[in-house]
């Protein structure tokens, strides 16, 4: 389908991407951008992301029948309190949100006051890199992109948004927002949190000069994450605590059982794990999953 004006709340890596993938697979006859400051505004006018960025919330909402949330967690609620009177009766709102449960709770009444639809959504999609310069069309491309819908949701608002994501290349998954927090609490959240610790421990300033020399592809790769979005990963940390929190503590009990064979010497115990960690990730890898990069 084809909508005739998509509007994106803030301009990063990801509002960025759906920026250029939404106008290169023409799925809007315009599709503009709400931007807090104006050096992201003239990045976006150079980077040709949008037909329009503005630091204007109303113009920027006024007259669209789609508009997506890319806005750190935290601020969504404020946001669209904010652009309540510039939105159009029949519009659908959905957001790229790492959280679900917390952002339904926030934005889906005050928007369905305003006589308009909201439907989450959560695109596996991201990398490290940051802001509207690494933006790119192809983001979305074969990665999952969960759908969030809730018992309010409109069946129609719902297969538009499910139908939106797929024109940009994404792979469907339907989960009420609880389902969805509780999974990339372990697959998406508890990663990032064990790579931020491990990074911030071992480069450690107060380890022997030569540590960080030794720290090679595998610390690299195994860490890379953690050059995420600070703001952005404190608001997934918190609005996901209670479901992060068991993921944590699930994964703790894992490693003590590690610590324990490491103590008796448990050569057996070790090479089973080793074993069961690289069978599961290998038979993973073969099925054509898709890692996010989140």
């Amino acid at each position: 389908m084809r909508w005739n004006k998509i509007t994106i709340v803030g301009i990063g890596l990801l509002g960025g991407s759906l920026g250029m993938a939404i106008k290169r697979s023409r799925l809007a006859g315009r599709v503009e951008g709400y931007a807090r400051r104006a050096a992201t505004v003239e990045e976006c006018r150079k980077l040709k992301v949008l037909d329009r960025t503005t630091l204007d919330l109303h113009s920027a909402v006024a007259d669209a029948d789609l508009v997506i949330l890319c806005t750190p967690l935290a601020q969504m609620r404020a946001l669209v309190k904010e652009m309540l009177p510039s939105l159009s009766r029949g519009a659908i709102v959905t957001d790229v949100g790492s959280v679900k449960a917390s952002v339904v709770k926030d934005v889906e009444s005050l928007i369905a006051k305003a006589g308009a639809h909201f439907v989450g959504s959560h695109p596996m999609a991201g990398g490290e890199k940051s802001g509207v310069s690494a933006a790119r069309a192809d983001l979305f491309v074969n990665a999952v992109c969960v759908v969030t819908p809730t018992r309010r949701s409109p069946v129609a608002a719902v297969g538009k948004v499910e139908e939106f994501w797929e024109a940009v290349g994404a792979r469907l998954l339907r989960l009420s927002p609880e389902q969805h927090d509780a999974l990339v609490a372990r697959s998406s959240h508890l990663p990032h949190a064990i790579a931020a610790t491990l990074a911030a421990w071992v480069l450690d300033p107060k380890h022997p000069f030569p540590q960080h020399k030794l720290c090679a592809t595998g610390f690299r790769d195994t860490t890379r994450i953690a050059s995420g979005s600070p703001e952005m990963w404190r608001d997934i940390a918190l609005a996901n605590r209670r479901h992060l929190g068991r993921a944590l503590n699930e994964f703790t009990a894992d490693v003590r059982k590690f610590q324990a064979a490491l103590r008796r010497g448990d050569a057996r115990a070790l090479e089973k794990l080793f074993t069961k960690a690289k069978q599961r990730r290998d038979n993973w890898c073969a099925c054509g999953a898709s890692p996010s990069s989140e």
